[in-house]
């Protein structure tokens, strides 16, 4: 079920088929941002469901929100903040998985 999502940023028209149905941009980050406070997912995992662009769902939940929704932008903050601390100890896990891994070979 795709269609056409028509955003209109800078007197342009974007398309992109990616969804079951019409959205504005507004309306995109705020499912962008239910999402990510649903699931605790980063900007990654959340590019990858709605097949999109990381750049485009960062820059909805971290610029747009802010104006559409201060309340919502607040509760994502937070979830991407803790995401942010976390990185380094999820990048050393895989470090160490893929190291182990290689080991058993």
């Amino acid at each position: 079920h795709n269609t056409t999502i028509l955003c209109i940023y800078n007197t342009k028209v974007w398309q992109r088929m990616v969804f079951s149905m019409y959205y504005t941009c507004d309306e995109r980050a705020k499912e962008f941002a239910r999402y990510i406070i649903d699931n605790n997912a980063t900007v990654r995992k959340t590019a990858g469901e709605f097949k999109i662009s990381k750049s485009t769902v960062h820059k909805d939940v971290s610029y747009r929100l802010k104006s559409i929704d201060y309340e919502l932008y607040k509760k994502v903050k937070a979830v991407l903040d803790k995401n942010l601390e976390e990185r380094h100890i999820r990048g050393g896990i895989a470090t160490k998985n893929k190291y182990k891994s290689m080991q058993k070979t």
